[in-house]
């Protein structure tokens, strides 16, 4: 058995979750080892789209998870500035807005209810008639019918926060093992006593299991603290815009959005599938995203076509995440939050970095408890 320092903190998954909680406790003097199957960074986050959108997916009964996004984006510009301080990254923190569109009839009384719920709620919206939306956005299509404009909407560039978290851990004296799964985690008396890899079991006494879609499987749970999460697919493309295609702002329909990059690059997604863990695009998916795409902004056409990717979003029972300690001494959980992972970086980061070095969440966090499913 080879024992690590007493002291350190295992992470299990190297994602866009798992680095952040690292990075924060790293920053509060504590030890960190991340472990990450592949390459660090590389699997949902990688292909996440990096929206920032509490208000445009805010849902008619899930004010608890709204309120916790709200946060999050609050904290973003903090969030970014620090991690720029440690990694001299820029995330391209991006505060231009985001716009809801409706491309038809059916999805014009959907958008109505949509704004209509968020007006009630006390959400900044308003409401635009099709021209008024293509005057904000030319690359719209004509037969774009009304669309909602959501000033407080926002976005980053998903692989630079990776990148830049990944430095960030370095710098701070962290270690990143990739492509070292973690095979199964070991409790002894109700308590966390190690983890095992490559055979070999390591004495540690504090576990954070962040590894996304994959936690649920992890080896050696016991049963009252195995997440109920489960991978949900998504297909997303990325194409290049030219001089003579320019979107600027993030674009959401009822089934596709856009999000443009500085570096010219357009995100365009995402196929929603029960799937499992089903590895490969497929052609009626990218025809789907393709469709829908070009029918909101037929500018897309002739653009290149750079990447089809697939993703697996970490969906717990309920939808929302889990974050959260455990009956498990020693053992804290970070995942299912499907849709929101990188929206929920910066309030996971620290709201588990809090539970972990204060032994208490706070009230905003404790609806998130793993305690729910019981």
């Amino acid at each position: 058995m080879n024992n690590m320092n007493n002291d350190t903190i295992a992470i299990i998954g190297g994602g866009v979750i798992g680095l952040s909680i690292g990075w924060q406790l790293l920053r509060n003097g504590q030890q960190v080892e991340i472990y990450d199957s592949n390459k660090a960074g590389r699997a949902a986050s990688w292909v996440s789209a990096g929206m920032l959108a509490p208000v445009s997916e805010a849902g008619f009964e899930e004010m608890e998870l709204l309120n916790l996004n709200l946060e999050s984006i609050k904290q973003f510009p903090k969030f970014a500035e620090e991690l720029k301080e440690d990694s001299g990254i820029d995330i391209d923190f991006r505060t231009e807005g985001t716009m809801m569109i409706a491309v038809d009839r059916d999805q014009a009384e959907q958008l109505r209810r949509l704004y209509e719920f968020r007006k009630k709620i006390e959400l900044p919206v308003e409401w635009l008639t099709g021209s008024e939306a293509r005057e904000r956005e030319p690359e719209l299509s004509p037969a774009i019918k009304s669309a909602v404009w959501i000033p407080n909407d926002y976005q980053v560039d998903n692989r630079n926060l990776i990148l830049a978290l990944i430095e960030a851990v370095k710098k701070r004296g962290g270690t990143i093992h990739e492509h070292t799964p973690v095979e199964s985690v070991s409790v002894t008396n109700d308590s966390i006593s190690g983890i095992t890899i490559n055979g070999e079991e390591k004495t540690i006494k504090r576990v954070v299991l962040a590894n996304g879609a994959w936690a649920r499987e992890m080896k050696g749970l016991p049963d009252n603290v195995r997440p109920p999460v489960r991978p949900v697919k998504g297909q997303i493309l990325t194409l290049r815009m030219t001089k003579e295609f320019t979107l600027q702002k993030v674009l959401r329909s009822p089934k596709v959005y856009f999000a443009p990059k500085k570096d010219g690059r357009l995100i365009v997604g995402a196929t929603v599938e029960e799937k499992g863990f089903e590895t490969f695009p497929t052609a009626g998916g990218v025809k789907y995203i393709l469709e829908e795409a070009w029918e909101a902004v037929p500018g897309i056409y002739d653009l290149p076509l750079e990447e089809i990717n697939v993703g697996f979003r970490p969906s717990s029972r309920d939808n929302e995440p889990i974050i959260s300690d455990t009956p498990v001494k020693g053992l804290y959980i970070a995942t299912g939050h499907y849709r929101h992972g990188i929206l929920l970086t910066p309030v996971t980061a620290y709201e588990m970095a809090g539970i972990i070095l204060n032994d208490k969440p706070s009230e905003l966090i404790k609806p998130f408890s793993l305690l729910r499913f019981r």
